[in-house]
């Protein structure tokens, strides 16, 4: 059997092994860099595709009880105002916050209609009558949008009892005069 003499023995051992430091770094940074773009990727496609959603229902809460409501929207209404002029018009879009009567119903409107159609049209009928009454002027006037907004929950309490409106939005308000 063949030794190694001592002398190249003891250098093999002393001398560590020197590893590239730069070509070392580029190749980490380079893995780095296509992990993120994969993963990345693979979000991109599941949120594309459907598969993975970030919006999360939530859950609308009133009081101390915490009532459950939901949304009441209807189409959107256009109304001759009451100018003078008789050319004025008013179109709105109105969306209802409903207190649910009963635990558990949901989306249904108990309690104001035999079915969701007949409600809508009571709902339709009152937000009609308000605003028919309304000038442009009114309308336009500082505080006058929320000044109709509680016109429309009084007369949606008074003409319609078993409908409790939480709150009302605008998602849509114009005036043409």
């Amino acid at each position: 059997m063949a030794t190694t003499p001592p002398v190249i023995q003891a250098k093999i051992t002393s001398d560590p092994v020197k590893i590239p430091f730069f070509p070392l770094l580029i190749t980490v940074v380079i893995g780095v860099a296509v992990a993120t773009a994969s993963v990345g990727g693979v979000v991109y496609y599941l949120l594309r595709s459907g598969k993975l959603s970030l919006q999360r229902e939530i859950a609308v809460t009133q009081g101390a009880d915490k009532a459950k409501s939901h949304l009441v929207v209807l189409e959107p209404l256009l109304v001759n105002l009451a100018d003078s002029s008789g050319t004025a018009y008013l179109r709105a879009g109105i969306t209802l916050q409903v207190a649910d009567s009963e635990p558990g119903t949901g989306s249904k409107k108990a309690g104001i209609a035999g079915t969701e159609k007949e409600a809508d049209v009571a709902i339709r009928d009152t937000a009609l009558t308000v605003l028919g009454k309304q000038t442009s002027d009114q309308l336009l006037a500082v505080g006058g949008k929320e000044r109709l907004k509680n016109d429309l929950k009084t007369a949606l309490a008074e003409r319609n009892t078993g409908l409790k409106v939480v709150d009302l939005f605008f998602t849509e308000f114009l005036v043409q005069r």
